[in-house]
């Protein structure tokens, strides 16, 4: 059973800057989720198969704008698995599953968050948690009695990651593979600490998401403003800002002259990925401005909080052009030779 409500007074270890804010932020609110059936287990997945790959350069008659005819991911359609710490696996159909980020996802598509509440709405556990304005997230306050909960998951033919990644905007595909587990109280206190950064960052800005480092390669970028460009309007809705939105907008500013993105819809045993991969940033420099070789290169990346660095949870395998982000501390891209 969920129960939705408003903040209590638990104290998550946050400084007195990130206590002050939340104190002037009211917590949202909603409706208590209704009751529904339980999943099928013997649904069958449909064999849809994937997209060929497909290149785009960027700019295309001088315009930093994506073609129409661009392919579009996959919608989540088989049966998934969430395993929970204490209580074992629980198995979901997503197209029971509906978001509690409209603002975010596009119909037919939620977060890792919307599977953890899906299941609790059926009774198998209880779940209390609400939705922070000043964090701009939801936060889990007790799983089953418990306290201090976060996840770590992967997508299709990956590993489990240590992810600081908010987990109510991690796109859920099929074949993603999600861990719940109890964590420290300091643990969870960086976290959302770091969440509570990026909204006043934003609320320095007026609102908008301006990153204060950016590296490409051996460039560095300081007080990078970032706009929504709606590569994904397949996944996400329009205005939502994600980490190849960081890219796009270095070059209005024109930073970068050419790019070349390409389209997989899957990638050896990983399927589906249907998402666009970085193959080329070109800013003049002379350094890795080339388009990756077929048999290695590209770019890869990570951005987030300098508190949970690279692998320590900025650095997550989500396409950058489905990973939706606030206004995250840095963001690195590397080239893979």
């Amino acid at each position: 059973m969920v129960r939705h409500r408003a903040a209590d007074k638990r104290l998550f270890l946050l400084p007195l800057f990130t206590l002050l804010l939340l104190g002037a932020c009211a917590p949202g609110t909603a409706d208590t989720l209704a009751p529904s059936s339980e999943p099928d287990a013997s649904q069958a997945c449909p064999d849809e198969p994937a997209s060929p790959p497909m290149s785009i350069y960027l700019p295309q008659d001088g315009r930093w704008e994506f073609p129409k005819d661009t392919p579009t991911g996959r919608t989540p359609s088989c049966e998934g698995v969430i395993e929970i710490e204490g209580l074992g696996p629980f198995t979901f159909d997503p197209s029971e599953i509906e978001t509690l980020r409209p603002d975010v996802f596009a119909k037919g598509h939620f977060s890792l968050f919307d599977v953890l509440v899906h299941l609790a709405d059926k009774g198998w556990y209880t779940l209390d948690y609400h939705y922070d304005e000043c964090l701009d997230t939801h936060v889990i306050e007790e799983l089953n009695g418990q306290m201090n909960w976060w996840y770590r998951a992967h997508y299709a033919g990956g590993w489990y990651e240590i992810s600081a990644h908010r987990m109510d905007l991690y796109p859920y595909k099929d074949g993603a593979q999600i861990r719940m587990r109890r964590q420290t109280e300091d643990y969870i206190g960086r976290l959302y600490n770091s969440f509570a950064g990026e909204v006043m960052r934003m609320s320095q800005h007026q609102g908008r998401t301006v990153i204060p480092e950016v590296r490409v390669g051996t460039a560095v970028y300081e007080n990078v403003p970032v706009s929504a460009h709606d590569a994904r309007a397949d996944v996400l809705q329009p205005g939502t800002i994600t980490a190849l939105d960081v890219l796009l907008s270095l070059a209005d500013q024109k930073r970068i002259n050419q790019m070349k993105l390409t389209w997989y819809g899957s990638i050896g045993n990983a399927d589906p990925v249907d998402s666009f991969w970085v193959e080329q940033i070109d800013d003049g420099d002379g350094l890795f401005d080339q388009e990756a070789s077929a048999i290695g290169g590209g770019w890869v990346y990570e951005t987030g909080s300098l508190d949970f660095p690279g692998f320590q949870g900025s650095h997550v395998h989500i396409p950058a052009d489905v990973r939706p982000i606030v206004s995250p501390e840095y963001m690195m891209w590397y080239w893979l030779g």
